[in-house]
C-alpha cells in the first residue's frame, strides 16, 4: 500500500468523484496510489474531540483493501481521538449505502429533501467502540 499525502494530487482525484465536496480549512486528505495513480482517497473534516466527518472515494473497478480502510479509521479514532465518525449518503445511492453498512456504519439521522435529486440524505455514524477495524 502506498499512501499519498500530496493534497493537490489527492484533491484532483476527489474533485472528479465528489464534485460537490468543497475544500475547507482543517481538512485532512490522503490517498491510495497504485502504479503512479491515485485510486482512492479519504477526507476528514469538522474534526473536534467528539466527532468528524469522513468521506471516501474509490475509482471504478478498484479494490480498496482492509489496510487502507483500517488506516482511515485509525486516523480518526486514534490520531484525532474522536468518539464518532460520520458520513452522509444520498438515500438513492444504494451502492454507497451498502458499503457504509458493510463497514459497520449505522443510520443516525435522515435529512428530508437534502439530496441533489430532492430525495433524502442519510447520515451514517460509527462510534469508536463499534469499529472492528481498530482490532489488532
Amino acid at each position: 500500500m502506498v499512501l499519498v499525502f500530496d493534497i493537490e494530487r489527492v484533491w484532483s482525484f476527489l474533485a472528479r468523484r465528489m464534485p460537490d465536496l468543497a475544500r475547507a480549512d482543517g481538512m485532512v486528505v490522503f490517498g491510495l496510489e497504485r502504479r503512479g495513480e491515485v485510486v482512492a482517497a479519504v477526507v476528514f473534516e469538522g474534526i473536534n474531540r467528539y466527532h468528524c466527518w469522513m468521506h471516501m472515494a474509490v475509482a471504478p473497478g478498484q479494490f480498496v483493501g482492509r489496510e487502507f480502510i483500517r488506516t482511515a479509521f485509525l486516523y480518526a479514532f486514534r490520531v484525532c481521538c474522536v468518539q464518532t465518525v460520520r458520513g452522509y449518503v444520498e438515500a438513492s445511492n444504494a451502492a454507497a449505502r451498502d458499503i457504509d453498512e458493510r463497514l459497520g456504519f449505522r443510520a443516525d439521522a435522515f435529512l428530508s429533501g437534502a439530496a441533489k435529486d430532492g430525495g433524502d440524505v442519510i447520515v451514517y455514524a460509527m462510534r469508536r467502540d463499534e469499529c472492528r477495524f481498530l482490532e489488532a
